[in-house]
């Protein structure tokens, strides 16, 4: 067991605390899928089979998303579960939102495999880390598969990757 170091306080500022210094919103119209208020992208250089990421095209965090986003995210969130876990040899979309990374909102969407049961519950990012990287011509045809499905269920536009 490892002891807590001590309180750092004040925190230190998130990234994008700013909007004018955001990764996020300079990336506004970059990823695989896209409608007027929300981006979905493709994480690469995972260890899992798909690792997508959700963001308000407008700087927001959780707490201060509009309630017409809010309940937008939670539909938009069920489509993209729906079809990640749709894929071949996929079980699982795992949903996690952490935000001590960054004052932009994210929601990450990891994909398990079927049949990995040691990747069950909440340490599948930390395999994730551990994995080698998956193949990224088949994850690239997988976001692709999603996107379109996304497009025709939900609206918005898929986009085609670039290796991102």
């Amino acid at each position: 067991m490892s002891a807590l170091r001590p309180p750092v306080v004040p925190e230190p500022r998130r990234h994008g605390e700013d909007p004018a210094d955001c990764d996020e919103c300079r990336s506004r119209d970059e990823g695989i899928w896209l409608n007027d208020r929300w981006r979905l992208a493709r994480i690469p250089g995972v260890g899992v089979p798909l690792v997508l990421m959700l963001y308000p095209r407008d700087h927001y965090d959780m707490a201060d998303l509009p309630d017409e986003l809010a309940a937008e995210l939670g539909v938009l969130t069920a489509h993209i579960v729906r079809h990640v876990q749709a894929l071949a040899n996929i079980c699982r979309a795992h949903v996690y939102r952490i935000g001590d990374g960054s004052a932009h909102l994210h929601v990450w969407f990891f994909a398990r495999p079927e049949g990995q049961t040691q990747l069950y519950g909440s340490w599948l990012p930390v395999w994730d880390d551990l994995l080698p990287e998956y193949p990224a011509d088949v994850a690239d045809a997988d976001a692709t598969t999603v996107a379109q499905a996304l497009a025709a269920s939900y609206g918005g536009t898929a986009q085609t990757p670039t290796g991102q």
